[in-house]
């Protein structure tokens, strides 16, 4: 994460800290920002009826009922080129285009009238084998040099239907069955290793999805994945805990910045933190971690669990309210964790920012380890209303 800055800035940064501390603050600041915000575009794209709506809602954490969503159907529902932006995220979108080889929408000129250029990468999703259109579209994805990935969907109705056909149901040879039949279609195609992700739109914990987003996690821009990962729904534990080292890999430059920060005395304690910033922050954390009242409530809503319920195993007051200076205060009133004088001792074992800092003041030790304390409490609730969800 050391990326995060360029090193000539990085340079410039430890200049400054020498001789103007609050123009250290707001370059450090502004160069976590604008990392945060880097630009996601994922086309979402198969022929039509294939699930790529229901994908799309799925994606952005919210049920195919909410106000919000992608209308899904029975017969095409995406005519014209939709973007929608994640709820949390809106750097990040998932454009629902329409399906390839429709009257509007030819095969051949695809590409061309969907804008790929500003693609990051393609999703071609089907509920059957891919067909004719799908390989196509691969193809020239392809000479445009962009990255693209098979998905087929709407698995969890196939092993349904196989489980009502079949004596001896087994849900990993159906699924084998399934794999193996769609790559095999894409070889005759020309495909050498195609990869085939099987997904439920309903149920991204379970079969493939995880798969896809290692994937995409790998080839993807180093500048990329941390849009994706933040965007990602907490799909199993392990998304979680990469979230949770992401956010750390953060706090030594939020605790560098808070140097010149507007401190605040903590209510009961001897130390001061820049309560501004960790608001800020604390807001990401809940976010990221799906621990809003917003992604609580959809949670709720795509499965099935009320929000009651989802809420009884949270420990932390932080999550599921309102985060405001107050509330921050509040809180670290209540906790004995950080003095100054061990706040002074380990100042620089736990701020090793920028290589060489001569003057680190109190408050940044102090926010270093506040930060540190919220991400690991929030870290753990979001485990606990994940495993809650799925029923664990």
């Amino acid at each position: 994460m050391d990326k995060l800055i360029d090193p000539e800035v990085k340079q410039q940064i430890r200049q400054l800290l020498d001789v103007d501390p609050a123009a250290a603050a707001e370059m450090i600041k502004t160069c976590v920002e604008n990392n945060t915000d880097i630009p996601l575009n994922i086309g979402i794209t198969g022929e039509a009826g294939s699930g790529k709506s229901s994908f799309v809602n799925a994606f952005r954490g919210i049920d195919d009922r909410h106000e919000s969503a992608a209308p899904t159907g029975c017969v095409e529902t995406t005519t014209d080129i939709k973007p929608y932006s994640h709820p949390n995220y809106p750097n990040v979108i998932l454009w629902d285009l329409p399906g390839i080889g429709t009257t509007k929408y030819p095969a051949e000129k695809y590409l061309k009238l969907t804008g790929f250029e500003k693609f990051d990468f393609f999703i071609i999703i089907s509920d059957t084998r891919f067909r004719e259109n799908d390989v196509k579209l691969a193809k020239e994805i392809q000479k445009m040099g962009k990255k693209f990935y098979f998905v087929r969907s709407k698995i969890d109705n196939d092993l349904r239907a196989e489980e009502r056909g079949q004596r001896d149901f087994d849900p990993e040879r159906t699924l084998s069955q399934i794999r193996e039949n769609c790559i095999q279609g894409l070889q005759k195609e020309g495909f050498e290793s195609p990869q085939v992700f099987l997904v439920s739109n309903f149920d991204l914990h379970l079969y493939d999805f995880s798969l896809l987003h290692e994937t995409l996690d790998r080839e993807l821009p180093d500048h990329k994945k941390h849009a994706l990962l933040l965007a990602m729904p907490n799909i199993n534990q392990e998304v979680i805990n990469n979230k949770k080292e992401a956010f750390q890999a953060r706090i030594k430059y939020y605790a560098t910045a808070s140097a010149a920060g507007a401190a605040v005395p903590v209510p009961g304690l001897s130390v001061a933190v820049d309560v501004g910033m960790i608001v800020a922050v604390v807001k990401q954390y809940t976010a990221g971690f799906g621990l809003d009242v917003s992604s609580l409530q959809k949670l709720a809503a795509s499965t099935g669990v009320q929000f009651e319920d989802l809420k009884s195993v949270i420990r932390s007051p932080l999550a599921g309210a309102e985060i405001t200076g107050d509330l921050i205060l509040k809180v670290l009133g209540q906790v004995t964790f950080i003095t100054a004088s061990t706040a002074a001792e380990e100042g620089f074992k736990f701020i090793p920012v920028l290589g060489t800092i001569v003057a680190m003041s109190l408050s940044s030790v102090t926010t270093y380890r506040v930060l540190s304390y919220f991400l690991d409490m929030l870290a753990e609730d979001s485990q606990r209303v994940f495993k809650r969800a799925l029923g664990l």
